[in-house]
């Protein structure tokens, strides 16, 4: 017997049931001509600040829709579905608007006049909004529309140890995730001006750009990179050293953001600080170790204290063919796919490793459905497929173990497609969308994922829809007003004051 299948055996169902899974899932709003929709975060959703459910990412046009932590996949997915159909049924009553269904964002306007996230007056409030100004200085505000899905993830009784072990895993694996589900390998031509660029002109209009076997470009060179972070190794070789990693980041100075420095001339803030990250946030990785903070505390402070809670994947595209991002059987492979993380053995990373890990993720990003495509492996050349084969082969008993636990066989049917996906990459969604982009856009990336977004709006807005659920959601909306006022109200710091004493090194535990 396996290591894999000792370990396995050694799980409870009542362990095996109580994995809590939540979606956090951003998405562009645009105008029904498929541009970028310029106007403020609609008042009719609530307070961005301060409502559990419907919040805003980087821009005021980028709306982020927050789960609760579920034990049922389905529970899940059916709480995204409706907070999905609140938002558009009220974007439908406010001129027409809705979501693109894209990772790569629709038809931009100029960098400067893509708007920041607003957040209110208060401190906190003020904080967010100066925290985007930052990485609008830092990395251009064209980057931070690109939308994502983030998967947040636990099972009961797992240690600290056990989760780095869990997330060195995942980085090594990760390339898998990125052939399956990636689903960016085209992109709308102003995405990119300006910037140096391989990519290649699509369509006699030359109206899109993209790799020929590119999975996902929002995870490639193009995507959440940053020449700035190129320079940190962070281990995930334990909390105290991936801690101590961050600690140096979030507080060394950083010669390029100390030229932009922290205000103006004319006295308005330009970023948060000047050190090579702003904030924990500001830092981009696959997969981050997490844990629920307390009112004003900073998320490296409750890491230390005490330890990590979930984990959140952070590496999925939207899915431009399914109405809410995701399907449940993507859901149910990532449950797998994690707890293979866990229980298979996880050796130290090295800083070695950690660059042939950011070479395997973005050869994946950018070539991965490339027939026999290779990837370094301690050093050695592997078939992307052999690999991900092997991986997906011991993750059966992985299916069988969650199917046996819930009385169901959704697991084995979610891997058993995916081994399908991986022998007929034509399956894949970054290859579907290529296909649907000739088949009914002449190639173009824009009047797909327009065409897309207004199938995943029809079809959200045909679902049942309540008097009882709509009355929900507003009573939410109203109280996130109130409670954004209440905040206001009770600051009694200056925001000068405020900001110096949570950016202090001593907050960070």
């Amino acid at each position: 017997m396996s290591t894999l299948q000792e370990r396995l055996r050694q799980q409870s169902s009542a362990r095996l049931t109580g994995i809590r899974r939540g979606i956090e899932k951003e998405g562009l709003r645009v105008l029904p001509s498929g541009g970028l929709a310029l106007t403020p975060h609609p008042l009719a959703l609530g307070a961005a600040l301060t409502h559990p459910h419907i919040t805003t990412d980087y821009s005021e046009s980028q709306i982020e829709l927050i789960t609760g932590a579920h034990l049922g996949v389905q529970d899940c997915l059916d709480e995204l579905t409706q907070i999905h159909q609140f938002v558009l049924r009220t974007l439908q009553a406010q001129g027409g608007e809705t979501l693109w269904v894209s990772s790569m964002p629709c038809g931009l306007p100029t960098d400067e006049t893509i708007p920041l996230a607003r957040f209110g007056s208060s401190n906190v409030g003020r904080a967010k909004s100066v925290y985007r100004m930052g990485l609008g200085h830092r990395y251009g505000r064209r980057m931070q529309t690109i939308s994502g899905l983030h998967y947040n993830w636990s099972l009961p009784g797992v240690s600290s140890e056990d989760y780095f072990a869990l997330i060195r895993n995942f980085r090594r694996h990760a390339f898998v995730l990125l052939y399956l589900f990636g689903a960016s390998p085209a992109l709308c031509p102003c995405f990119v001006q300006g910037r140096e660029h391989r990519l290649q002109a699509l369509g006699d209009a030359g109206q899109s750009l993209y790799l020929p076997y590119a999975t996902s470009l929002r995870m490639g060179r193009l995507g959440y990179q940053s020449d700035a972070q190129a320079s940190l190794a962070v281990s995930y070789n334990g909390l105290e050293g991936y801690a101590n990693s961050l600690h140096e980041a979030l507080t060394q100075p950083y010669p390029a953001y100390e030229a932009v420095g922290v205000r103006n001339p004319g006295g308005d803030y330009n970023q948060l600080g000047t050190s090579l990250l702003q904030i924990e946030n500001e830092f981009y990785g696959t997969i981050r170790p997490k844990r629920t903070g307390r009112t004003g505390e900073r998320p490296l402070h409750a890491l230390r204290e005490r330890g990590v809670e979930y984990v959140e994947v952070r590496l999925m595209d939207l899915d431009p063919f399914e109405p809410v991002g995701i399907a449940a059987p993507t859901m149910r492979f990532l449950d797998i796919f994690l707890l293979h993380c866990l229980l298979t053995d996880s050796p130290p990373d090295t800083p070695d490793e950690i660059e042939q890990l950011k070479r395997n993720q973005h050869r994946t990003a950018e070539q991965g459905r490339t027939p026999g495509l290779l990837l370094e492996r301690m050093g050695e050349q592997v078939s992307l497929s052999d690999w991900a084969a092997e991986i997906l082969a011991e993750c059966v008993p992985v299916a069988e173990a969650l199917d046996a636990a819930q009385s169901t066989q959704d697991y084995s049917a979610a891997l058993a497609a995916a081994r399908t996906r991986l022998t007929t990459p034509e399956q894949t969604p970054s290859a579907r969308v290529l296909e649907s982009m000739a088949q009914v856009a002449d190639h173009s990336f824009s009047a797909f994922a327009l065409q897309q977004s207004l199938l995943a709006h029809d079809t959200v807005l045909a679902l049942p829809w309540s008097a009882a659920q709509q009355a929900n959601f507003e009573t939410l909306a109203a109280q996130s007003l109130a409670a954004q006022k209440a905040l206001e109200a009770a600051d009694t710091l200056p925001f000068e004051a405020w900001r110096q004493r949570y950016m202090d090194p001593s907050e960070l535990g």
